[in-house]
């Protein structure tokens, strides 16, 4: 696999891993919380963000991709992982992309569900159930693993000021 792609496929780990950090520990009502007036809910966003890469995968095997709604949040996150891993498969076995090169689809497709992932993270937050944060250079991403089960924090932050119950 050339560099370009292993990068990518660590990408795409890096977007588990975070979407997941961002899911984890989050209350039963999360997939539906409505932060506003034209905010996406956290099931929209993560089907919005399966859309995302649904749309990066058209140019592996063509034709178009839209997530239609699932029932809610747990099967949207499921459905992103497996595109998660059939996109990873893809560029693993260097299949040949069609009318755009690695780079478009990093600054394409693959940074914006990376921008949605901290979206979930926002919304957490606004939810009143802000997720803990960690030192992600230290993170356990594994190119390998593009699932829902990913590892617990290798680094997380000793001192949290604007945890819950803080004055900030």
């Amino acid at each position: 696999m050339n560099e370009k792609r292993a990068m990518l496929r660590h990408f795409l780990a890096a977007l588990a891993y975070r979407t997941q950090k961002a899911l984890r520990g989050a209350p039963k009502s999360f997939g539906t919380f409505e932060a506003g007036h034209a905010v996406r809910t956290p099931a929209d966003l993560v089907r919005h963000m399966t859309s995302v890469l649904g749309y990066a995968r058209t140019f592996f095997e063509g034709g178009r991709y839209r997530a239609e709604p699932l029932n809610d949040l747990d099967v949207e996150v499921a459905r992103f992982h497996a595109m998660l891993t059939d996109l990873s498969r893809h560029l693993a076995t260097e299949a040949p992309l069609r009318g755009i090169t690695e780079e478009q689809l990093l600054q394409g497709p693959f940074a914006d569900a990376m921008t949605h992932a901290g979206q979930l993270g926002v919304l957490r937050r606004l939810a009143g159930s802000p997720v803990p944060p960690e030192n992600f250079v230290e993170a356990a991403v594994d190119p390998a693993n593009v699932g829902p089960d990913q590892p617990a924090p290798v680094s997380p932050d000793e001192t949290w000021p604007e945890g819950p119950g803080s004055a900030v």
